[in-house]
């Protein structure tokens, strides 16, 4: 996400030897750094002005993007395609890209990267491990049938295209949004608290971390890069008849073990 600290090693020296370095990066300190030290660059947020034509699914303009890797690679050069974050997480372009070489006999792999979900976590000091954590597209959740566990963590990715369903526009508007929020408080009260967060992607900029009560979010700021993360609800409760099964199996277990001790 930041290019200072954040980039692996073995990121690094792939960009720095491999033949040509195929980019979709938004920031533009990162791109003036990849120009400079990549024996060869190709840049492709240009394509990104498709989605202003009248008609044109996003989809076809991620396509374009992928043949494009593909094309150098074809060429018989040893390409690496460079993302901002985890290269496999709400980034199509490198799974497409990635299959369709492998599809056609050449190797290809993914190296993993920092995430805007591991920024998350240790700006807000979460730990996903403590309630648990379900994680979705907040388009997808409003579409489809989804059971929401309200004792855990909720992250709700891309809020700021929520119900844009033509994959024509990177925007919402305030109904759209207002139908997500009726979707959520079936599940959450509209008072509860939840943030709004966008990770730190240069080192002069600080992240965004603003909380606001559910039933405000139509009308709250989303960018594209916005996530919409929902604290835990409820309490957890336990399963009493489970821990009964698992204190009967320890009590078996000790037995067996006072008994064997005693033949001994």
């Amino acid at each position: 996400m930041r290019m200072g600290g954040q980039l692996t090693p073995i990121a690094q020296s792939y960009i720095e030897n491999f033949d040509v370095v195929v980019a979709a990066i938004p920031n533009i300190f990162t791109r003036k750094w990849l120009m400079g030290v990549a024996k060869e660059y190709i840049c492709l947020n240009d394509y990104y002005a498709d989605m202003r034509e009248d008609g044109k699914n996003r989809r076809n303009t991620y396509r374009r993007m992928a043949d494009t890797i593909l094309a150098e690679m074809r060429s018989g050069k040893r390409v690496c395609a460079a993302f901002y974050g985890h290269p496999g997480i709400f980034a199509c372009i490198s799974h497409m890209a990635i299959a369709d070489a492998r599809a056609e006999g050449y190797e290809a792999h993914m190296e993993p990267g920092i995430s805007a979900l591991d920024c998350l976590v240790a700006d807000l000091g979460i730990d996903p491990g403590t309630r648990g954590m379900q994680s979705m597209e907040s388009t997808q959740f409003m579409i489809y049938q989804r059971n929401i566990d309200p004792t855990s963590l909720l992250i709700l990715w891309q809020p700021g295209i929520a119900g844009e369903l033509a994959l024509k526009k990177l925007e919402t508007n305030e109904e759209y949004l207002q139908v997500l929020v009726d979707k959520l408080t079936r599940t959450y009260p509209p008072e509860h608290e939840v943030y709004l967060y966008e990770a730190a992607t240069d080192p002069l900029e600080k992240a965004r971390i603003d909380k606001l009560q559910l039933k405000d979010l139509p009308r709250a700021f989303l960018k594209q890069i916005t996530t919409l993360v929902i604290p835990a609800a409820q309490d957890l409760q336990k399963d009493q008849s489970i821990i009964d099964q698992l204190d009967a199996i320890t009590a078996r277990r000790q037995s067996a073990r006072g008994e064997m001790a005693e033949q001994a």
